[in-house]
């Protein structure tokens, strides 16, 4: 999921080399929904847009600076969470092997 504008949403895919469908959260209304945004404060506002050259508001479409916190769901056919897993260090994501855990208990 991300709040980039569908253009630059696409764009990252590409060059990422994702195959798969990313859902495009304009305004992150959805990751608001589960709680899971935050406002960048004023000083990292100025390191993205003076040091880093990061243009949030031409990316994102909007003037809020706010920018939604990675997580991760497994859910079943039956619609109920298996496993989730939040972290504020979009760097920090779930092992593979955790996740294949989760899904093999889940057959």
């Amino acid at each position: 999921m991300s709040p980039q504008l569908r253009d630059f949403a696409a764009a990252w895919a590409r060059k990422d080399g994702i195959e798969f469908d990313v859902l495009v959260d304009s305004g992150n209304g959805v990751a608001r929904s589960y709680g899971l945004t935050f406002r960048m404060t004023e000083v990292l506002q100025d390191i993205y847009r003076d040091e880093l050259r990061i243009d949030l508001a031409r990316f994102n479409g909007d003037l809020t600076w706010e920018l939604p916190i990675a997580a991760t769901y497994v859910v079943g056919r039956d619609g109920v969470v298996a496993w989730a897993g939040v972290d504020v260090d979009y760097t920090r994501r779930p092992e593979p092997g955790e996740l294949l855990a989760v899904l093999d208990g889940m057959g």
